[in-house]
């Protein structure tokens, strides 16, 4: 394990084929400085106890593992859930959240810049920077912004300042577009805080190592309450850091089968689905390779998901390099079986998901019925009540 994560990624930032810092040079120079910084401050006692606190006394860490007996009992298996949508703003977001913005204190920036699709990592880092007394500014896709209402006010309510974005489809891909232009004009004061594994290194590394967390309690607390690991993790992939988060505790246990949940959307023609690892191919997107869903002509393709923070047409250069090496099965899951989850986990268990975390338990429902005397843990990486609404308007209650 300690091998691993010493050697992956290489210096250069690149996980096997894929990473990398495809970017201007000027920029370069920053990244530059921020790797050196990551480096340096990630190893000292001073942040590490900083960080330790925070998440403790904060943001309310270790969350629970939760066995989901009334679902496993009526679907097989035995589902077991990491509740990240009972860390502190109701995601896994703020793992990271928390990290880069220490990070950025201690680089002396003033202001966080940032994209969001789902709003939970506009969300995280706005109460990132009000909790270290920093500018917050986050760029948004028009779509995203009318679907994901109550984290707007959320993020504005906390002081930041959320950026509209016009162009485009108006989503995820957009609010990158806005949010890299933004911080290129101003990267001495300012540090991009990018919401996922992915971007130029040093960031994919970054914030897996921040999201780890997720991982190394996951594995303390299925082991405290089975007296084994499990048989099967699943989690939904957009970039994928919550994903990383979970699978970082397993990664080297060979008897861990992994998988990692793409969004189907509503068919698998182009422009209705945002399953990068299933249909497409290595690209540069962002100031990184990774595989890409793409049009003919080799730039990034359209995408769409139900799920606002799913709809990317790249994912982490990591999960690039492990389905290349098939150390995790990648999935997709449509639409419709994403909503049929998000009820079942309400109504059975209590629990309303977030519409990116109802892929994985979709999928863990069907894994559950393929083999029922194993057991699954999903990353429930997040809350639905972002998405509630936009539900209930669209689809009505089920």
């Amino acid at each position: 394990m300690a091998d691993y994560f010493k050697t992956i990624p290489n210096d250069e930032g690149f996980f096997g084929d894929y990473g990398g810092s495809y970017i201007p040079p000027e920029l370069q120079e920053e990244m530059n400085r921020i790797t050196d910084a990551y480096y340096s401050i990630s190893k000292s006692h001073q942040f590490i106890s900083e960080l330790r606190s925070i998440r403790k006394h904060f943001q309310g860490r270790p969350t629970p593992v939760y066995f989901a007996k009334t679902l496993s009992d009526e679907y097989g298996g035995r589902i077991y859930l990491k509740r990240e949508d009972l860390n502190h703003t109701g995601a896994h977001k703020l793992n990271h959240c928390m990290g880069e913005a220490l990070l950025a204190k201690y680089m002396g920036k003033k202001k966080l810049i940032a994209e969001t699709g789902a709003g939970q990592h506009g969300v995280a880092l706005a109460t990132a920077a009000a909790y270290f007394g920093l500018e917050c500014e986050i760029h948004m896709g028009e779509v995203d912004i009318a679907k994901e209402h109550p984290n707007v006010v959320r993020m504005e309510i906390l002081g930041a300042k959320v950026v509209p974005v016009s162009h485009g489809l108006k989503t995820l891909k957009e609010a990158v577009d806005s949010a890299f232009q933004a911080y290129l004009k101003d990267p001495v004061t300012a540090i991009y805080c990018i919401g996922s594994v992915v971007g130029p290194h040093p960031f994919p590394m970054m914030v897996r190592d921040f999201q780890r967390v997720v991982g190394i309690e996951a594995r303390e607390q299925f082991h405290d309450m089975t007296g084994e690991l499990p048989d099967n993790l699943v989690a939904c992939v957009g970039g994928g850091s919550n994903a990383m988060g979970l699978f970082s505790g397993f990664i080297e246990e060979p008897g861990v089968s992994i998988y990692g949940i793409e969004p189907l959307g509503r068919s698998f023609k182009p422009g209705d689905h945002a399953a990068t690892m299933t249909y497409g191919k290595p690209g540069v997107i962002h100031g990184f390779k990774c595989y890409l869903l793409q049009d003919e002509k080799g730039e990034p393709a359209p995408v769409y998901s139900i799920a606002s923070g799913l709809d990317y047409p790249g994912v982490g250069p990591e999960h690039s390099m492990l389905k290349d090496q098939n150390r995790v099965i990648y999935d997709s899951i449509g639409d419709e079986e994403c909503l049929d989850a998000f009820f079942a986990l309400s109504k059975k268990e209590g629990i309303i998901p977030a519409l990116e975390s109802a892929h994985a338990v979709a999928y863990a429902l069907k894994l559950a019925k393929e083999k029922p005397r194993q057991s699954i843990l999903v990353n429930l990486s997040g809350r639905g009540d972002k998405d509630i609404d936009f539900v209930v308007e669209n689809y009505g209650i089920r």
